[in-house]
């Protein structure tokens, strides 16, 4: 079998929604609609949204809690995660979302022990304030989290990468994988770019795929030799 390493999105991907959303639309005072205007038209970068609209979280920990207590994953992504152990193939997350969320929902799983590259979600002054710090950024990237770098990273072993995503925080990423598992928007980036991916509706999908990746049958069916895979720089 080849070595791959997968770096896997979690909101919309392994989370059911996403969260910041949620917790916005819930706790969010007035002023985070302009900033998310703003990103969606590219005039200002996730990193420099995301850090504005936790300035503007009105919410306890409690309260925190409490609606992260409410936030599923998909159904699958236990028994995908228990699949790559078996196989010894990597899995990390990486996303562009708070890490104490995703720390929190995953741990009534029993996985928030898998690695995770994620923006760091701590408490301010005064109390029901919070801030936000981006420990995974890198220079010229305007993303909370460098998934590109992930990417340089995770080739560093020599393995395959394979990414499983589904919107614009992995459109970069996914142009330096070797592979894609896909979702919703990042279904037409691929496939507009020449990306060799596969659509999946979740990780039921990605479960019957992922022995098929592994012995390389996956990736001569979707191979495209015209395509260099570029590599981060």
């Amino acid at each position: 079998m080849t070595a791959w390493n997968i770096l896997c999105d979690f909101d919309g991907t392994i989370s059911v929604e996403d969260v910041i959303d949620s917790l916005l639309d819930r706790f969010g005072r007035p002023g985070w609609e302009t900033l998310e205007q703003d990103w969606r038209a590219g005039r200002i970068g996730s990193r420099e949204c995301m850090t504005g609209q936790v300035d503007l979280l009105d919410m306890s920990r409690d309260q925190l809690d409490k609606h992260l207590s409410g936030l599923w994953i998909d159904h699958a992504f236990p028994a995908f995660v228990a699949k790559t152990r078996e196989l010894n193939t990597p899995i990390r997350v990486v996303s562009d979302g708070l890490d104490y969320a995703i720390h929190k929902i995953l741990g009534r799983y029993g996985l928030d022990d898998l690695p995770l590259a994620a923006n760091h979600l701590a408490p301010a002054q005064p109390p029901r304030q919070w801030q936000l710090t981006s420990p995974f950024q890198a220079e010229g990237c305007r993303s909370g989290t460098c998934k590109c770098a992930c990417v340089a990273q995770s080739r560093q072993s020599g393995a395959k990468t394979l990414l499983i995503g589904d919107g614009a925080s992995d459109f970069c990423a996914a142009d330096r994988v070797d592979f894609v598992f896909a979702k919703h928007r990042l279904i037409e980036h691929c496939r507009a770019a020449g990306i060799p991916y596969v659509p999946i509706t979740g990780f039921e999908d990605a479960l019957e795929l992922l022995p098929k990746l592994l012995d390389g049958s996956l990736l001569e069916e979707h191979a495209q030799p015209e395509r260099i895979v570029a590599i981060a720089r």
